[in-house]
């Protein structure tokens, strides 16, 4: 059996998630992106995944780095959120952020933050699966921005 491409999207769209920017530095500055495929997947030792695209120009950047932090991004970052999903721009030119603990870039007024060395990656379509080891969290204040049948939306009161 064949699964058509965009039926596979529009059902999967069904699946509300949450929306992160991933973040790292390098010799020239800070890179990051916007990743929607993003879990926890385990307690002991604590470890996330995530998923990037094979076709990001940010992520083989972050991955000389070593470590990266998962943003956790708040309702009301969406233009954050769009800003790092545009390929080959300078996309922290007037973004407020801050070097955490483990030496990577935490946005301001994120919901959440966890930094992580890089553990493997795997080989995963057309994207890449990432695990991460976590080095250090955070939490941030408000809730959470998701992603819902291809729009934004925000929890009800």
């Amino acid at each position: 059996m064949t699964v058509d491409p965009s039926e596979f999207r529009a059902v999967l769209g069904h699946f509300a998630s949450g929306v992160t920017v991933v973040a790292a530095m390098e010799d020239e500055g800070p890179v990051g992106f916007t990743c929607q495929a993003f879990t926890a997947l385990s307690l002991d030792p604590p470890m996330v995944a995530l998923a990037p695209a094979k076709t990001s120009t940010s992520w083989p950047r972050m991955v000389k780095a070593g470590a990266f932090c998962v943003n956790i991004l708040a309702d009301d970052q969406q233009d954050l959120c769009r800003t790092f999903a545009v390929s080959g721009s300078d996309k922290f030119s007037g973004v407020a952020w801050r070097l955490g603990q483990a030496g990577t870039p935490v946005l301001e007024g994120v919901l959440a933050w966890v930094e992580c060395e890089l553990d493997a990656i795997h080989d995963a379509g057309d994207h890449e699966l990432v695990t991460g080891r976590v080095l250090e969290l955070g939490l941030g204040s408000g809730s959470p921005l998701l992603f819902y049948r291809g729009g934004y939306r925000r929890l009800a009161p």
